[in-house]
């Protein structure tokens, strides 16, 4: 698993591995990224289905209670057929941006 580091943001993506074993991975580092807003770069990732996003439910959901941002990105699914509790968009920059207006929403109590 790679991590980069941008400000209070860690990007994570990880080669050659199945989407369980990358989901169990993230989770047993989640302690080290609870305190950072994360993007997930699936970009690595030829054959996923919502399915497979959704092994990510569980992390993105406690991610996000502790009042971070929890991203990922992929251009294969659609947020349509994800539940509300997962956000995927289709670019770094747009998970980006997701990050700022969220920080933006904390910041103002929304």
């Amino acid at each position: 698993m790679i991590f980069d580091k941008e400000g209070t943001t860690t990007i994570v993506f990880q080669e050659k591995t199945t989407i369980s074993t990358f989901v169990e991975n993230l989770t047993k580092a989640h302690t080290k990224l609870k305190h950072d807003n994360v993007i997930v770069n699936l970009f690595s990732f030829k054959n996923l289905t919502s399915g497979d996003l959704l092994e990510f439910l569980q992390l993105s959901q406690k991610h996000k209670q502790g009042g971070k941002s929890f991203v990922l990105v992929s251009n294969k699914i659609t947020i349509d057929d994800l539940p509300d509790d997962i956000t995927v968009v289709p670019t770094l920059q747009e998970a980006k941006d997701i990050i700022e207006m969220e920080e933006i929403e904390r910041d103002l109590g929304i």
